[in-house]
């Protein structure tokens, strides 16, 4: 793999004797035993300018330019990967549904405990009694697990609030959580996620309020960078899924969508007709749906931890999937009753075990498919140049490792753009 040397090779950080998993091949996924793995580059170099990847390929290539750089790393064959992408979280909310968990093991369904007042109207109590600084209190620590594994770039919803003060307030914690913390944080408006106890019997006369009062206050904001809906048959219909959608794409609003979880509610093809980014959980898609995501590019994305909490039997068609070429991402679902998982890689491993993908496949799906989820595959979940320099640095035999140890690894560094936190900086070393 060779890049363009840049005209300016003084660059403010290089790394020497790495492996490089660049996850830059042209393949959605990997099927087993295609060979392709992970798009290796062994004993290599990363150079980095401005936050931004300025150079990579072999040691052979690097000596023979002439170069500089205000810090050399010698990573002695650590392995480099994408900073890893989390695309789909719920991870700001108050209080706790651990009653909830406790319930289901007694042969409750959520569809059961939903109906009952808990799940997501149980959780947008607490929310909205909380404060801000309440909510980002208790929402931080989930955040920073996710980061102490890798992950870089982190998707949250709103959901909880289910009313304009508190959608929005949701969405200021999540932006404030990026502040705290330095990841990127990509924020997704989701009011359409229950109906609140106000509008009971009113759903019409909520979907109206979604689309002529919140989506207009929420996008004047500029606090979200996305919608999504929970299309389902304990939430919102087809016919209204798609005209929240409408006025969301009027304002310019990038689309995800919750579809076929419980039910198949042709979400995947409701996806594909309004140009959604993704299309999550998916274990009952038709076949019709596939066919129509695959036409369109949108991203599946399977949520391995929500699965395993509602022990589910109906696995999604991981199968044609793959004979259809439509990426994969994987995320935790990272939320307080049907997924409350803050590992990204406990869930690749879940993903793994009970769907069944390869480990190139998984970690596929944390880098380039889950950017790609969140439509920044430009710009980050690859090792390139151009790309941000959200980096996460490991010593592993192989990055296999991750999907196959669970509670084992963390980075030895991740780099976040212009920035890192360091975990051996002895490692780190001055030209």
């Amino acid at each position: 793999m060779k890049a363009s040397t840049p005209n300016d090779t003084m660059w403010d950080r290089v790394w020497l004797g790495a492996h490089l998993a660049t996850m830059t091949g042209g393949a959605a996924y990997n099927t087993p035993g295609s060979g392709e793995e992970l798009d290796e580059l062994r004993d290599a170099a990363l150079a980095v300018k401005d936050g931004r990847i300025a150079w990579l390929g072999s040691r052979q290539e690097l000596d023979g330019m002439q170069w500089s750089a205000r810090e050399i790393t010698r990573a002695q064959g650590l392995w480099i990967t994408p900073g890893l992408v989390e695309c789909h979280t719920h991870l700001v909310y108050g209080g706790d549904r651990s009653n909830e968990f406790a319930a289901r093991l007694r042969g409750a369904t959520y569809e059961e405990i939903s109906r009952a007042g808990g799940g997501i109207v149980a959780t947008m109590k607490a929310t909205r009694a909380a404060t801000e600084d309440e909510l980002l209190e208790q929402s931080l620590p989930r955040a920073r697990a996710l980061a102490a594994e890798g992950v870089t770039t982190l998707e949250i919803k709103s959901g909880y609030g289910l009313d304009l003060a508190n959608e929005l307030k949701m969405l200021r914690v999540a932006q404030r959580i990026g502040e705290v913390t330095g990841l990127s944080v990509v924020k997704t408006f989701l009011g359409a996620h229950a109906l609140p106890p106000e509008f009971a019997g009113r759903q019409e006369d909520y979907v109206r309020h979604i689309c002529d009062e919140m989506l207009p206050a929420v996008a004047s904001a500029e606090l979200a960078d996305a919608v999504d809906v929970f299309c389902e048959r304990i939430a919102f219909t087809q016919e209204q899924t798609r005209r929240i959608f409408a006025r969301a794409a009027e304002l310019g609003l990038p689309l995800r969508l919750h579809a076929d979880q419980l039910s198949d509610g042709n979400g995947g093809e409701i996806a594909a007709d309004c140009g959604a980014l993704s299309a999550d959980h998916l274990e009952h898609t038709s076949e019709q749906s596939l066919q129509r995501m695959a036409e369109r590019g949108v991203v599946a994305g399977l949520l391995p931890g929500a699965f395993y909490y509602l022990r589910e039997t109906k696995l999604p068609p991981i199968e044609r999937l793959r004979q259809l070429n439509i990426p994969m991402a994987i995320s935790t679902d990272c939320n307080p009753g049907t997924s409350p998982i803050a590992s990204l890689l406990m869930a690749m491993n879940m993903a793994c075990v009970m769907f069944r993908l390869t480990a190139a496949e998984t970690l596929r799906g944390v880098t380039v498919n889950a950017a790609r989820a969140l439509g920044l595959s430009k710009d980050r979940g690859t090792l390139q140049v151009g790309s941000r320099a959200d980096l996460a640095i490991w010593r592993l035999r192989h990055p296999e490792q991750l999907c196959a140890e669970v509670g084992v690894h963390r980075p030895v560094e991740i780099v976040l753009g212009s920035g890192s936190r360091s975990v051996e900086s002895a490692l780190r070393t001055r030209p």
